[in-house]
C-alpha cells in the first residue's frame, strides 16, 4: 500500500496532526506513535501548560527559532536538526522566535488524544 497528500490539507482538523490512533484508516493510522508538521509563524505563542501527558515527545527543529518552555527551564531550538525530548508528565508551552517549522513525536498513540 502507498499513499501520499499534503499535510496541510490533511491535517487541516487534526492541527498538524497526521499519523496516529485518531486517523481514520490507512497507513496513517497506527497505534505506536504519533507525528505532527508543525508551521508556525513568529508571532504563534501556546500560553497554556499543556499537562498529563502520559508519553514521550520528541520535538525536531526544520527551520526558524522555537523555544519549549517546561516549568523549571526553557530550550530554544536555534539550528536545524535541535531537538528536545521528554517523557511523561513534563507539563510545556512554547513559542515561536522566527517563523518556524517543527516536526514533533510522540508515542505512543492513543485513540482519546486532545489533537
Amino acid at each position: 500500500m502507498i499513499e501520499h497528500g499534503n499535510i496541510a490539507e490533511d491535517t487541516a482538523d487534526t492541527r498538524g496532526w497526521i499519523v496516529g490512533a485518531f486517523r481514520d484508516g490507512g497507513l496513517l493510522k497506527t497505534n505506536a506513535v504519533e507525528v505532527k508538521w508543525g508551521a508556525h509563524d513568529e508571532s504563534y505563542q501556546r500560553d497554556s501548560w499543556a499537562e498529563g501527558e502520559t508519553r514521550t515527545t520528541i520535538a525536531l527543529l526544520i527551520e526558524g527559532n522555537f523555544t519549549v518552555v517546561f516549568r523549571d527551564r526553557e530550550v530554544e531550538l536555534s539550528e536545524p536538526g535541535d531537538y528536545v525530548i521528554w517523557g511523561p508528565g513534563e507539563s510545556h508551552k512554547s513559542r515561536a522566535n522566527h517563523d518556524s517549522k517543527i516536526v514533533t513525536i510522540r508515542w505512543p498513540s492513543e485513540k482519546t488524544t486532545d489533537i
